[in-house]
């Protein structure tokens, strides 16, 4: 049986129960980073989880409540490890919200050992897609991003000799991976590559070498205030080529960032206009709340949200229980989802299709130069 999921139809679903007599709390995991360098992504995650809560319980979606249980990662591999054990074995939640490439290969174990869906909206490493039936990505994944912007960088710029600038751990080995894998198939060119440690904080020396390189582009490959400290330092030591970075560069404090200007930036494309009863609520009530325009990571998180009250509520409209095992059953039950952006489908690997926009920073926002649709 396949089906259609709209939250209308979920909530006429859910009337048509014998309601037991005390309404069942929901309650859901997210393991996001809640302090250290990277926090400033944690609470970007968290305002686009907690508004999809917020419409949940007031459209009496689900039989009770809905909560998150809230666990920081610090982004980091081993804390999150520690915040999954406790989500699994202590909370006994389902469903779990992950972030970051490294945090979420390393909960990915624990989800499938224990039938817990995990639910990537921030990490991009192309190697997400393959862990497994209970880890599910709702966002495109940095093999597209890097599929979108190499050809358009080459083929319609004329930049065709690439440096890379890579934090050293899963998501930049990927990008890195991926950058030589593409490059020869568009006629352009890896010059040369850096890895820098996780925690390093200093790139002069690093500005120098790529300086020296005499490349076009300058690929950007980080995340929080490193990839920030890159890209000013970058500039600050002469650097004029044309920057370039993945999604994870479209938070606030790196679009208001001088040295940005200019740059240019790729990530799913949503269309903030459209009219959709999904989209159009989303847009209005996110920019009333926070006094400011919704990012693709506050879909990711709304959208992922809203999935588990997608699937809790087919499960509860059929009497039964809402498991890890339950849930993946009702995905791979349903063909499509109405979210923010439009009608979209998981793919096999779990992972949701979106289309890729490149993008430039200008005035401290990144406005499209073209979109690129992937099957």
């Amino acid at each position: 049986m396949t089906r259609h999921f709209t939250l209308a139809g979920a909530i006429v679903s859910l009337a048509c129960l014998a309601m037991p007599a005390v309404a069942e709390e929901h309650t859901i995991g997210a393991i996001f980073p809640l302090s250290g360098t990277n926090a400033v992504y944690g609470d970007v995650f968290m305002s686009g989880a907690d508004l999809a809560v917020e419409h949940i319980n007031a459209d009496g979606v689900l039989s009770g409540p809905l909560s998150i249980a809230y666990e920081d990662s610090q982004a980091l591999p081993q804390p999150a490890v520690v915040a999954m054990t406790k989500l699994v074995n202590v909370t006994g939640v389902p469903y779990t919200l992950s972030a970051f490439t490294g945090v979420s290969k390393a909960i990915s174990t624990l989800a499938t050992r224990n039938s817990v869906v995990g639910v990537n909206g921030g990490g991009v490493g192309p190697d997400l897609a393959e862990l497994g039936d209970y880890f599910w990505n709702v966002i495109p994944l940095a093999n597209l991003e890097m599929r979108a912007v190499v050809p358009f960088l080459v083929e319609e710029r004329g930049l065709k000799s690439f440096a890379l600038v890579y934090v050293d751990d899963p998501l930049g080995d990927a990008m890195h991976e991926e950058l030589e894998t593409i490059l020869p198939e568009v006629g352009g060119e890896l010059v040369d590559s850096f890895s820098v440690p996780t925690t390093a904080q200093q790139f002069s020396g690093v500005a120098a070498q790529v300086r020296a390189s005499g490349a076009d582009v300058v690929y950007v490959a980080s995340y929080g205030n490193q990839q920030l400290q890159i890209v000013k330092q970058l500039r600050d030591n002469g650097v004029d080529a044309q920057l370039v970075a993945y999604s994870g560069y479209a938070v606030p404090d790196a679009l208001a960032l001088p040295e940005s200007e200019g740059m240019i930036i790729t990530g799913q494309g949503v269309d903030f206009d459209s009219e959709d009863a999904v989209t159009k609520r989303f847009v209005e009530d996110y920019t009333a709340k926070f006094d400011r325009a919704p990012t693709a990571y506050n879909v990711n998180y709304y959208n992922a949200v809203l999935v588990y009250g997608a699937l809790a509520a087919a499960i509860e409209a059929e009497g039964g229980e809402v498991t890890g095992e339950a849930l993946l059953e009702a995905r791979r039950a349903t063909e499509s989802f109405d979210l923010v952006g439009g009608t979209v489908s998981f793919q096999d690997n779990g992972t949701l299709l979106f289309p890729i926009q490149v993008k430039e920073i200008r005035d401290g926002a990144a406005h499209a130069l073209t979109s690129v649709t992937f099957d």
